[in-house]
């Protein structure tokens, strides 16, 4: 991770520490008794989260039951990374109030239905922090001024947040200004009992938040900025200070059972030269000039026949045309699908 990551999702590290998740809250809390009271008295907020969220697969399917009735997207197109992506976009339809903040005029979230585009600042013409995945706090400074009337995340909460009455609390001036109320509360007692902590930069002025150089963390306040590895001497973050291991269950699919259906289709990151998405790599015409067209696999039983099968996608009058051969590489049978946007006969 880092400003020039292919991933899709460069401050993963940073959105975590935010309480970026649907079980987290901010700076490394979930949603024990005591951190639910914590942040409270933090933010001078009564009416806090008391229970985790709803994550985004979740979220869908309550929007498509209509327990939802506004959603705002920020950040994100979930209609094309998410599973069954033609049930979110029709869910999205039953939205009473369907927000998107978006940096392009046109794209798939877009596209979906939106009834208010909010003009959002790209990644080159923002002003913060990323963290990578050693820990490591750094400045990003914006390349690009800010196109008409574009503007970066945090102004557009704080003002939507002003006009709901919450002026206050949302006072923010800069990126600064955020960070600084972000590294406070990540040592409102802490007192060492905590992972994330960074203290240690919550009275950073204007022109130090700007120049500051990396910083690692746990940076408590009262201490120099350091570099150090966790757990090389123990003092885990448990009541007792020792570890836990954890013997997870054994990975099972969830929806797809063949009781039910005859054909599971899923969307791995299998394309060689692709990533997630596509989002940072699609549009490249040397990344997608090894394959001449999409395909998929299947295990060797659905290839009884030795030759070439057709079956109809339960969703839609699409149908796959299934070459049957043997994958070299993997040194296993595989089954490549070619997909194809008219029917066969």
């Amino acid at each position: 991770m880092g400003p020039f990551s292919l991933t899709g999702q460069p401050n993963a590290m940073g959105g975590r520490e935010v309480g970026g998740l649907a079980n987290q809250l901010a700076a490394h809390m979930d949603f024990a008794p005591e951190h639910v009271d914590r942040v409270r008295r933090f933010w001078n907020a009564p009416r806090m989260a008391i229970t985790e969220g709803l994550k985004a697969v979740q979220m869908f399917e309550a929007i498509e039951r209509g327990e939802i009735k506004a959603l705002w997207v920020m950040a994100t197109n979930p209609v094309v990374s998410l599973p069954r992506a033609g049930a979110a976009r029709e869910a999205l339809a039953k939205l009473d109030l369907f927000v998107v903040s978006e940096n392009v005029v046109a794209s798939d979230i877009v596209n979906a239905g939106a009834h208010v585009l909010l003009p959002a600042a790209a990644w080159g013409e923002k002003d913060g922090t990323v963290t990578n995945s050693e820990r490591r706090i750094s400045r990003q400074r914006a390349f690009l001024p800010l196109p008409g009337e574009a503007q970066p995340d945090w102004w557009i909460v704080s003002e939507v947040a002003k006009r709901l009455g919450f002026a206050d609390a949302f006072a923010y001036r800069s990126a600064a200004d955020v960070f600084r109320e972000h590294a406070a509360l990540s040592g409102f007692e802490n007192e060492g009992r905590r992972d994330f902590d960074i203290g240690a930069l919550a009275e950073l002025d204007e022109e130090a938040f700007d120049t500051f150089d990396p910083v690692q963390w746990p940076a408590p306040a009262g201490e120099s900025a350091r570099d150090r590895r966790f757990f090389a001497s123990g003092g885990f973050y448990t009541v007792d200070g020792r570890a836990r291991f954890i013997a997870p269950d054994q990975p099972a699919l969830n929806a797809c059972n063949e009781r039910t259906v005859s054909v599971c289709v899923s969307t791995p990151r299998a394309v060689r030269d692709q990533w997630h998405t596509m989002t940072r790599t699609g549009m490249s015409p040397r990344l997608g000039a090894h394959i001449s067209e999409p395909f998929g696999r299947s295990p060797p039983r659905r290839c009884a026949n030795g030759g070439s099968d057709r079956r109809r996608l339960r969703a839609g009058d699409d149908r796959l045309r299934q070459r049957c051969g043997e994958n070299r590489s993997e040194r296993r049978s595989a089954t490549r699908l070619a997909l194809r946007s008219d029917p066969l006969e």
